[in-house]
């Protein structure tokens, strides 16, 4: 039973050694966007509401059923972020872009959907991404996928397919909703109630719908690029001959669309077979977006990964490894009135890079060792009445039972001779 103060429905605590995982995706993520000059940028969880309505679309999933608006005490309607793209772009919008002048952003940090919790989906989830504005050259987007197939590398997700598609431009929709339209309307009945909803707001959603029951009816419409225009063609085709030329492996799906409406032209998603139904751990595209206040929409491209996602994905091929959290040394104190002495001696082990536990209660050494086993220590390091008045420590292994003892001089090369993934590198 559920207990009064458990985490809201959708949402989690993230403990040791967990914690671990999400800090390696988050500075792997910062390692690689940064080897293609992307600098960081972090915009507040939530935004005014009309921000997600114009730059999404108000006929789609997340603005109609899955976001989390309130009104403020200033009767302003706020919404929880659903995705990172648009506040990226009203910083960018905010700060001012010069014509020519483009920006590259990355990001990390938690979003929010009111969706039905499952497997890799939650209402708080965290996404890495980044955002390339300002410029609309093909090779930019193209760029932009081995950045994200860098980064997936990087973290040894390589177990993935990339699919691509486009969208075309804003001006080719109405014909295209046309021709789908035509297409889904005879089979109205057969659709479901969300998709025969989208048939009458928003048919192109119909295409990024994931009930099975609509799956063979989409699968046979209409391709989107048959009715694009031969400029938006050359666009994909110049992005798919970049990622050729440098030799990674494609898809094209011809009726990926992405469920956002500010893209355009490129649309990509990497899927991993080991998550099941929602096998996707990444995704994005081209996109033209409309910010309030500005009179002009800006124009980027960019994507995001989802960290829960990736974590599934490292765990399905064997790449999750969550550091050991104990401390390399517990450091024991038999005399109260030489605990002073020990902290001072816990801080110059710290400076050289060990993770020290120092004992500050007085306790009997058996109790000591039992509370070190637990911690999940490596070594221990005792100091008792007879070590302080010779100037020793003894230094006890923990999975040997090896015991000597050492000076403060030769304590650190102990140290590095008995304590595994040692980090320290200076003396003490």
């Amino acid at each position: 039973m559920a207990g009064k103060f458990d985490p809201v429905p959708g949402t989690g605590d993230i403990w040791e050694p967990e914690a671990s995982e999400w800090v390696f995706l988050e500075n792997a993520a910062r390692d690689v966007f940064q080897t293609y000059s992307y600098a960081e940028l972090r915009t507040p969880v939530m935004e005014r509401t009309e921000l997600f309505v114009r730059g999404i679309g108000e006929d789609t999933d997340v603005v109609q059923k899955e976001m989390y608006s309130f009104e403020d005490r200033g009767g302003r309607s706020l919404t929880l972020r659903p995705e990172g793209t648009a506040g990226v772009i009203r910083a960018i919008a905010n700060a001012g872009l010069n014509p020519g002048e483009e920006k590259r952003i990355f990001y990390n940090g938690p979003m929010f959907r009111g969706e039905k919790p499952a497997s890799g989906r939650r209402r708080q989830f965290h996404q890495v991404g980044v955002e390339a504005v300002g410029s609309a050259n093909p090779f930019v987007d193209a760029e932009s996928i081995l950045m994200l197939l860098h980064y997936l590398d990087r973290v040894g997700v390589t177990n993935r397919r990339l699919l691509l598609n486009t969208r075309g431009l804003p001006e080719e929709r109405k014909s295209v909703e046309d021709v789908l339209s035509g297409y889904f309307s005879p089979y109205t009945d057969q659709l479901c109630a969300d998709c025969q909803r989208r048939l009458q707001t928003n048919v192109w959603r119909i295409l990024d719908c994931k009930n099975e029951g609509c799956q063979p009816i989409i699968k046979q419409a209409p391709v989107i690029s048959d009715y694009l225009s031969q400029e938006s063609r050359q666009f994909f085709s110049d992005v798919c001959d970049a990622l050729s030329r440098v030799g990674v492996e494609y898809e094209i799906a011809p009726r990926l669309v992405r469920g956002l409406d500010y893209y355009q032209h490129t649309v990509f998603e990497v899927i991993h077979d080991g998550l099941g139904a929602q096998d996707a751990i990444a995704g994005g595209g081209r996109y033209r977006l409309n910010v309030p206040g500005l009179k002009k929409p800006l124009e980027g491209v960019g994507f995001a990964a989802g960290t829960e996602r990736l974590i599934m994905a490292r765990q399905h091929e064997g790449q999750y490894q969550p550091a050991r959290m104990g401390p390399d040394v517990y450091l024991a104190n038999l005399m109260e009135g030489a605990i002073p002495e020990g902290l001072a001696l816990a801080e110059k082990l710290r400076n050289a890079g060990w993770r020290v536990y120092a004992e500050t209660e007085n306790k009997s050494l058996k109790a000591q060792m039992r509370k070190a086993d637990k911690l999940g220590a490596m070594v221990a390091v005792i100091r008792g009445e007879e070590e302080v008045n010779r100037g020793v420590v003894t230094c006890r292994d923990l999975t040997s039972s090896e015991q000597t003892e050492c000076t403060e001089a030769t304590l650190h090369q102990w140290l590095e001779q008995h304590v595994a993934g040692a980090v320290g590198t200076a003396a003490c």
